[in-house]
Order: structure tokens, then C-alpha cells, then sequence
């Protein structure tokens, strides 16, 4: 069932959580005892954060250093499976422009799909630490509203190479965080 659909059908307070992925090198069971412990509360949905690489530098010797990318909390699609799985609660994966392509978005789409995750929370994402302001990847979007039509261009069966899906794409239903006061990075409030 969709979120909006889970909210509207609700008679009663309805909660739900966030949670982030497990650090890269560690297991998921935390997040299972976590979980288990929550479910008292009947969560409607479980959002599932995504964290943008981040760029590191190793010292490789003779005053040499090697930019290395490192996602420290990476498998934000196999969470949300995995939960949705042995829970069966309504997941919502977070969909970033930072830090990601057009190509690795449509790839995450193209997996929540086969996996049967249709609700999303589209997000813009922060800026790299070293960043005065945001920049997006190369072929990235730059704000939420070009993920967002990147999502509607898929839901329509149309891939970012301009090719058409053969079959009937599942559309995604989705929410868009934005800021309701003027944003840091905005010169003033109607921008």
C-alpha cells in the first residue's frame, strides 16, 4: 500500500521512523534488534536514509596522496528489502541528487522496481564536506525537482538514454523534501 494511502486510511496517530544503514563493515542485526524493539508502536513505514561518498585522501609516500571515494553507509536498497522482507512494513528509501549520477539513480530505480519498493523520498542531499556550496556529480542532478523529473520520465517507461521500457513500469509514488523557510544557499526567498 502506498504512504499516502497508509496516512489516509489511518483512524489514529500514525508513526514512523527513520533509520540509517548499517556503517560499511558492520552487521544489519543491530538494526533488526532496533527494529524489533520499535515495532511495539505499529510503524506505518520505515524510512531508509542515503548517505552521498565522500572523498577521502591516502597517503601513498613521497608526498604523495591518493583522492579514494568511500561510502561509509552504503545498502540503503538492501536494507529496505531486507526489512520489507521480515517485517513486511512499507519501506521508504531516500533517493539523493548528491553524490549520485543519472545513471546510478536509474539503476537504484530499476532495483527498488524488481524488488517491489515503490514509495520514495526525494531529496537533494548535502553538499561534500569540502564544498563551499553544491555541486552535483558529473551527469548528477542539481536539485530535487531533476530527480524528480528523472522519476516521472521512469515511471512513464522512459530511461535517461531516451530508450523505452518493454513492459509496464510499476510507477513510483514519492515525496519531496524541501525547506519551507528560504534555503542557505538561496540568494533570497523567492528564489
Amino acid at each position: 500500500m502506498k504512504i499516502i494511502d497508509l496516512i489516509a486510511d489511518s483512524k489514529h496517530t500514525a508513526f514512523s521512523f527513520e533509520i540509517l544503514p548499517p556503517l560499511k563493515g558492520t552487521s544489519i542485526s543491530k538494526l533488526y534488534d532496533m527494529i524489533d524493539t520499535l515495532r511495539e508502536f505499529n510503524p506505518k513505514y520505515i524510512n531508509i536514509t542515503t548517505h552521498r561518498s565522500e572523498y577521502v585522501y591516502t597517503d601513498i609516500g613521497n608526498g604523495l596522496y591518493q583522492q579514494n571515494r568511500l561510502r561509509r553507509r552504503p545498502g540503503t536498497v538492501a536494507v529496505a528489502a531486507a526489512i520489507q522482507n521480515k517485517y513486511n512494513i512499507t519501506v521508504v528509501p531516500h533517493i539523493l541528487c548528491s553524490g549520485f549520477t543519472r545513471e546510478e539513480t536509474e539503476y537504484v530505480l530499476i532495483d527498488l522496481q524488481f524488488l517491489g519498493i515503490t514509495d520514495l523520498l526525494v531529496l537533494r542531499g548535502d553538499k561534500a564536506k569540502h564544498e563551499p556550496v553544491f555541486t552535483p556529480e558529473e551527469n548528477g542532478c542539481l536539485h530535487a525537482i531533476e530527480l524528480q523529473e528523472q522519476i516521472n520520465n521512469f515511471n512513464k517507461g522512459i530511461f535517461i538514454d531516451g530508450s523505452k521500457a518493454k513492459e509496464a513500469i510499476t510507477p513510483f509514488s514519492y515525496g519531496v523534501a524541501c525547506y519551507p523557510e528560504k534555503h542557505e544557499e538561496s540568494p533570497n526567498t523567492d528564489y
